[in-house]
């Protein structure tokens, strides 16, 4: 669904506009969390059909989420110079600290449910809907600002809306960026596994009574540390550069990917010592990427990864080409799953599985840190430039084009500067 939805509204704000996308993808959030609480059937059987069907829903909506805050929230923060020297703070608040927020609250909700109904069993179906039901706050919560949303001037200027789209001229002119932005997220998501691996370990080794309270408690905690991450990975990327903050982050990862490898029996009979070293791996990650589930819990390089991922493209084509990237972030997720659970199942000692696991994983980190620093390039903070040197080259291969949204309209209290600072 997720996937689907990537590549689906990748090109629906492009054509239509990103006040489109956002407002489709808010619906569909809204209609697949809405069913998924009221999900029934004659069977269990046919219970779980219609939950699956109603989270492929959602999954269509979120995945759309993707593209359509990617871009809006970049070319939002292009609107003056003052804005536009904080982007990556203000980007990591949006994209990265609010999912880090929903992965907290995704486990203190039906925690608190369950404490509230005592823990019975028979309460866990009222539990698990509700938990969905409260999910369903923050896409109404935001509907009627994003009717309300204006236009950016980076889109009211340089859109191609409604035209086709040369997709030739665009990867001859843009694939180091794309294969620099694909690769990097692809292994952000494909080595997120080994670091996964540990939050299972965390919360058996405190929870010696096996009991959910316990485990949905300790999980909690376990996120919160997503918290630190976007903060420091957003002042970092405007102060040394994204792809420096995209670099760092990756390095980290696999120096302690190799040291939880290395070390794995020694630190794990040490308790505090690799609650340290887990909370650490969290923090790392959490600065490198701003957006997946987090398998791995190190999120600095994640909000980079995203806003890189937006800015290394014109306007007219943004959105299809972070949609595209995204979903081979996605590919990553799904082959990586299958590949590190492969190598858990192939030893029988779970140490040594545990051992390999990270040291493969840190192996992929660290080649994601070549990748980012050779392969990804510069490029100016300032959108309307790419979107003029864009503009040229169709222009000098004969490629005609008509610029700009000027059917869209905004809300009548709403004036954006439309001038380029």
């Amino acid at each position: 669904g997720m996937i689907i939805g990537m590549l689906l509204f990748g090109g629906i704000v492009d054509q239509f506009g990103r006040k489109t996308g956002a407002v489709a993808t808010t619906i569909l959030l809204v209609l697949g969390i809405a069913l998924s609480a009221g999900a029934s059937g004659t069977t269990e059987t046919g219970m779980f059909w219609m939950l699956i069907v109603a989270r492929g829903i959602a999954g269509v909506g979120a995945g759309g989420e993707y593209p359509v805050s990617g871009a809006g929230a970049t070319e939002a923060t292009d609107e003056n110079k003052a804005l536009r020297k904080h982007r990556g703070f203000m980007f990591a608040m949006l994209a990265d600290l609010s999912a880090s927020l929903g992965y907290v609250f995704g486990g203190l909700v039906p925690l608190l449910l369950l404490l509230c109904t005592h823990r019975r069993e028979s309460s866990y179906g009222t539990v698990w809907r509700t938990s969905f039901a409260l999910g369903l706050i923050p896409p109404i919560s935001i509907f009627w600002f994003r009717i309300r949303m204006a236009v950016s001037t980076a889109y009211r200027r340089s859109a191609m809306r409604r035209q086709r789209v040369p997709y030739v001229l665009a990867f001859r002119r843009y694939w180091r960026a794309f294969i620099g932005c694909s690769a990097t997220w692809f292994l952000y998501n494909y080595v997120s596994i080994p670091f996964g691996i540990f939050s299972s370990t965390v919360t058996s080794r405190v929870n010696a009574s096996d009991s959910l309270v316990k485990s949905l408690g300790w999980g909690v905690v376990i996120n919160c540390f997503y918290i630190p991450g976007p903060f420091l990975g957003g002042y970092l990327s405007d102060k040394i550069g994204r792809r420096q903050t995209m670099c760092l982050g990756f390095a980290l990862q696999a120096g302690l990917g190799f040291i939880l490898g290395g070390a794995n029996k020694q630190i794990q009979t040490v308790f505090p010592l690799f609650v340290v070293f887990f909370s650490v791996s969290i923090h790392v990650d959490t600065c490198h990427t701003q957006g997946a589930p987090r398998l791995t819990k190190s999120k600095k390089k994640h909000s980079t990864v995203v806003l890189t991922a937006s800015e290394c493209f014109p306007t007219s084509i943004r959105g299809q080409m972070m949609g595209l990237v995204s979903a081979f972030s996605k590919a990553g997720a799904a082959i990586g799953t299958q590949v590190f659970s492969a190598i858990l199942k192939s030893w029988t000692d779970e140490s040594k599985a545990d051992q390999a696991t990270f040291l493969i994983g840190a192996a992929f980190a660290a080649l994601g840190a070549v990748i980012a620093w050779f392969v990804i390039p510069d490029v100016s903070s300032r959108l309307d430039d790419e979107d003029e040197a864009w503009r040229r080259y169709l222009e000098e291969n004969g490629w005609s084009a008509e610029w700009g949204d000027g059917a869209t309209k905004d809300p009548g209290a709403v004036v954006m500067d439309r001038v380029a600072s």
